[in-house]
């Protein structure tokens, strides 16, 4: 009866794949009840970031039966057919509990250390919590990585420096203008991680941000608390000349950015840079917008790139985090289940690197944006 992980992150999908599998969080709750009734798990949670979609369940079954039900499921569930390759790791114990540790604790993320992937893992938790969609099995194996997380966070140096998505995006901007200091930012959807973007870079200079989301109101309470100015969600295009960086992550399942809207827009801006940062999935900006002079845009995937540089550092500590994790992990489901690592349940080995291309031109010899 083991806890198995199904699933796809940035480093073995793309962008665009992920979009196709993810999970709106309105959604996640009638999916859970979907899963549980089909009778392939009796615990299940569903994380869902722009970064992976990952499946957690516990089940009466074996492994392998476990995880081929619930690749069924999940592809069904989101219509995705006639790929040519299984895009899915998947993981049964000692394996999946590593992997439950090590994304609470940022080992897993793009920004190596970040904070941000242990708040997604609570909320996922706390919803399929909340429905009843857990048990002891889960409960207990999620509780451990919080203070697994916790531990790794006061106890090693793996969280050294400043790097997270939005002091991605501030490195970014900064390559791309001379300042900072006059610049006008614009947020559109009032995410948790657009906001932070948005702080980020307000904290290095940037002259003042408009904030547009669907609910009004809801734009209104971050553009008073980030000092700015709340839109409409449908005037934001009223702006535009005004705007340097646009930073959108909204949950609309289509564009809310592409050519048509903004090329009689681009006269009015008189040659100025625009830069994009499309940190939605599925993605917010068409990417063919880059066609135009002076657009620079970049989605979650292409942060990756700019991240590496502020993380080296952090990686002469990730052997000492797994070997923390390891130990907890033994600790919580037993010496046993380790002398049997090498057992076939584990369906496929998790495919860290591969499947994902890279734009090679985003970043010349001197850290600048190339044009496209």
């Amino acid at each position: 009866m083991p806890i198995v992980v199904l699933g796809m992150n940035h480093r073995t999908s793309q962008v665009g794949l992920r979009e196709r599998y993810a999970f709106e969080e309105s959604h996640i709750p009638d999916a859970l009840a979907a899963l549980r009734q089909s009778g392939m798990v009796e615990e299940a949670v569903i994380l869902s970031t722009c970064n992976r979609v990952e499946l957690y369940g516990f089940s009466a079954a074996t492994a392998a039966e476990a995880l081929a039900e619930l690749r069924r499921f999940v592809i069904q569930a989101k219509r995705v057919e006639g790929l040519d390759d299984d895009p899915f790791y998947s993981l049964s114990e000692p394996l999946s509990v590593e992997h439950l540790f090590k994304v609470a604790s940022g080992l897993d993320s793009m920004v190596l250390g970040e904070t941000e992937i242990l708040g997604q893992l609570k909320k996922a938790y706390d919803l399929a919590l909340r429905h009843r969609h857990t048990g002891g099995r889960l409960n207990k194996a999620f509780q451990k990585a919080f203070n697994v997380a916790k531990y790794i966070r006061t106890e090693t140096q793996i969280q050294r420096g400043t790097v997270s998505v939005g002091s991605v995006a501030v490195d970014l901007a900064e390559k791309i203008f001379d300042s900072l200091s006059d610049r006008t930012v614009m947020v559109i959807g009032a995410g948790d991680t657009s906001e932070k973007t948005a702080r980020a870079l307000l904290s290095r200079g940037a002259k003042s941000v408009l904030v547009s989301n669907r609910s009004f109101e809801r734009a209104a309470v971050l553009a008073a608390e980030l000092g700015g100015r709340a839109i409409h969600f449908d005037a934001w295009s009223d702006e535009f000349a005004a705007v340097d960086i646009i930073i959108s992550s909204t949950s609309a399942p289509h564009y809310v950015i592409d050519p048509t809207r903004i090329e009689p827009l681009m006269k009015s801006r008189q040659g100025r840079s625009l830069l994009l940062i499309d940190i939605a999935v599925p993605r917010d900006i068409d990417p063919s917008v880059s066609r135009f002079e002076g657009v620079y845009l970049y989605n979650i995937d292409d942060l990756q790139l700019i991240a590496e540089d502020s993380q080296r550092h952090r990686r002469e500590e990730v052997s000492r985090c797994e070997e923390i994790i390891r130990h907890r992990a033994r600790e919580l489901i037993g010496a046993r289940v380790f002398a049997k690592a090498d057992q076939d349940f584990v369906a496929q080995e998790f495919r860290l690197g591969t499947g994902c291309s890279s734009k090679q031109s985003l970043i010349n010899g001197k850290g600048f944006p190339q044009d496209e």
